[in-house]
């Protein structure tokens, strides 16, 4: 309560209008560690907020451009503080360690870092582990000390190539986890927190398309997993020295169509994060006496941002959605109670509207779609609407807070986020029941819900605009080819537009890890000629398409530009075709590819991205863009 009396005070003597990006930051012993300016610095809990800290490194030392910090791991007794450095340029990251004395020394830095922790030996020396990571595989695991014992050695290689390896400190810190995962399997090893250079112990060896995650508590491992039926998530519990899945007893399961966000370990009770049926929930498990307490949350919230937390009697998150800046909640156990911060109430909720709605599917399924527009719209049919999709790999749509989206909603445009097959919104099977040959559902629930907006009074096509990233271009660039009609204009970023080309080709980073999403059509003749229905690339045609504005990174590693290019010359040629048959007078669609240098996958943050992509919609659909962009200035500091 008092981290959350800081934030209150800190948003009561800012302008309504401002927000602020929080940097990693941790707190360990009486110290919070973060990032300030270009530094890594620590000052005591009590005067966080204020200018007193203590620099231990300066990024600017490491010669990169425009560093920011992405992680921070801190020793248990404090002699050493590791901290992950990106650059917003770039997916590859350094990992520096600190030795925290008088006059704090950089000990080591180790390049190509994905994810580090720190456990103490036998000897009371700190042991780092951290895993290496290559062309956007992570495969390998070493083990460091430093000081006069200094040693760095490789603990652990993945031989398969589909398998991406990652490191978690159980909340108690008594385990460090190893997990091997893919798309749809996961392994899990013990490496014990008191004893790191004894052999790792297995909990349960791989079995195809069973996953789980494990906690620890009181000689207890708390596994979340999908094993059994139905093959969704549920928590199970065993003995620690009896770990293999034989003796995993169920402990709590979950309801129907439901995503597990997040699992939370306290001494006394397990917190659990859950979207059910499009609705964010926190269910307390009490721990001595199995009660279950399940809390509803406000409607606004959409998404969960979690919060870093060593105090055994609080549980606090924070809760967000596209066109409201996060709200800090905290549950406390004594109380049995959650608590919201007070003070600073967002304008927006008084004059915006949030709506669940559902369309039904060519097949039957109901599709859930979240709708913001302005409580005193009128006539909403003659409104610009902005419809968001992402549809792979489980993957929840993105509705963190994003100024440019609140600047819409402010101007009189309706958001609308669908929440397709192939994403995980509604738990592991609407997942499984939106990739490999089933991923022509995720366009159909598309088409549905779009076509469900016009029919209750949502816009119209003329002034329909459809925005995906990444995957979400699958299903974006696939609507395009088979309903162009619904579409005015498209934005697109880092899109994957060429999955027949890319997916054959296995020297690329993840190919070989993305099969079990969309299939191998190198050796299987189905998935391939499935892939070719619905593959942007390959089912571009002479025909009117909506204006496409296309926003990809020069060296990215993910989509690769050269499939990005690909599509695009083949959707000019398929246009100015189309345009010599419609003859004179035909205004043509803008196709623009805008490639940004750099090699980072997304640039969510990028001023302009944001402001050529909004300029790009608002001149498609003919409107006044001069408010929309003044409101923008308060939100994006240029």
């Amino acid at each position: 309560m008092d981290a959350f009396e800081k934030v209150r005070t800190k948003l009561e003597t800012q302008p309504q209008e401002e927000y602020e990006i929080i940097n990693a930051e941790i707190k360990h012993g009486g110290f919070v560690y973060y990032q300030e300016g270009c530094c890594l610095v620590r000052s005591k809990d009590e005067e966080a907020d204020s200018d007193n800290y203590e620099v231990l490194f300066n990024l600017e030392e490491l010669k990169l451009d425009q560093p920011f910090i992405d992680c921070i791991r801190v020793a248990p007794d404090e002699k050493y503080v590791a901290a992950k450095i990106r650059t917003e340029n770039s997916e590859t990251s350094t990992c520096i360690v600190v030795k925290l004395s008088d006059q704090p020394v950089m000990e080591a830095s180790f390049p190509n870092v994905s994810s580090f922790e720190w456990v103490k030996d036998e000897e009371d020396e700190d042991v780092l582990f951290y895993t290496f990571q290559r062309n956007l595989r992570c495969h390998d695991v070493y083990r460091a000390t430093f000081g006069d014992n200094k040693r760095n050695e490789r603990f652990y290689t993945e031989k398969d190539p589909s398998y991406f390896v990652f490191l978690y400190l159980t909340k108690d810190s008594r385990f460090l986890t190893l997990n091997i995962m893919n798309k749809m399997t996961s392994e899990v090893w013990l490496i014990d927190g008191l004893s790191p250079w004894d052999p790792p112990v297995l909990i349960q060896k791989r079995i195809h398309g069973v996953l789980y995650y494990v906690e620890h508590r009181d000689d207890e491992l708390y596994i979340l997993t999908n094993v059994g039926e139905p093959t969704e998530f549920k928590l199970m519990r065993t003995a620690a020295d009896a770990p293999a899945i034989m003796n995993w007893d169920l402990f709590f399961t979950m309801k129907r169509n439901t995503k597990v966000v997040d699992l939370d370990m306290f001494k006394d009770h397990c917190v659990l994060f859950l979207k059910h049926s499009n609705l964010l929930y926190v269910n307390v498990i009490g721990l001595a006496d199995d009660s279950v307490r399940s809390l509803k949350l406000p409607p606004w919230a959409c998404g969960f941002i979690m919060e870093t937390n060593s105090d055994p009697k609080n549980c606090p998150f924070q809760l967000c959605s596209p066109i409201r800046p996060p709200k800090y909640y905290t549950y406390k156990f004594a109380e049995g109670k959650l608590f919201e911060e007070t003070g600073h109430e967002d304008p927006i909720t008084k004059t915006s509207r949030v709506l669940r709605m559902e369309a039904k599917s060519k097949d039957g399924k109901l599709v859930p779609m979240t709708i913001f527009h302005k409580m005193d719209s009128e006539d909403l049919q003659k409104k610009p609407l902005l419809v968001h999709v992402y549809g792979a790999y489980g993957m929840d749509l993105k509705m963190n807070f994003r100024p440019e989206r609140r600047v819409l909603v402010d101007d009189g445009w309706i958001l609308a986020y669908c929440h397709v097959r192939g994403g995980g919104e509604l738990g592991l099977q609407w997942h499984a029941d939106g990739r490999l040959t089933k991923k022509l559902n995720g366009l159909a629930d598309l088409e549905a819900c779009i076509k469900t907006l016009h029919s209750q009074g949502f816009s119209q096509p003329s002034l329909t605009t459809l925005s995906a990233f990444s995957a979400g271009g699958v299903l974006a660039g696939a609507l395009c080819n088979a309903k162009p009609e619904l579409l005015r204009a498209v934005t697109l970023e880092a899109p994957f537009l060429d999955v027949l080309n890319t997916m054959m080709d296995t020297t690329l980073p993840l190919t070989l890890e993305e099969l079990e999403e969309w299939g191998n059509p190198s050796s299987d003749e189905k998935h391939k000629n499935y892939i070719k229905r619905y593959c942007p690339c390959q089912n571009i045609k002479p025909q009117h398409y909506p204006s496409i504005h296309i926003t990809a990174y020069e060296h990215d590693e993910r989509v690769p530009l050269k499939g990005i290019v690909n599509y695009t010359e083949k959707l000019q040629e398929a246009i100015a075709e189309h345009a010599k048959e419609a003859g004179e007078g035909y205004q043509p669609p803008n196709i623009i590819l805008d490639v940004q240098p750099g090699g980072n996958h997304v640039i969510e943050d990028s001023h302009k991205k944001i402001t050529a992509q909004m300029k790009f919609l608002y001149e498609e659909l003919g409107l006044d863009s001069t408010n929309a962009f003044e409101d923008l200035k308060k939100y994006l500091k240029f």
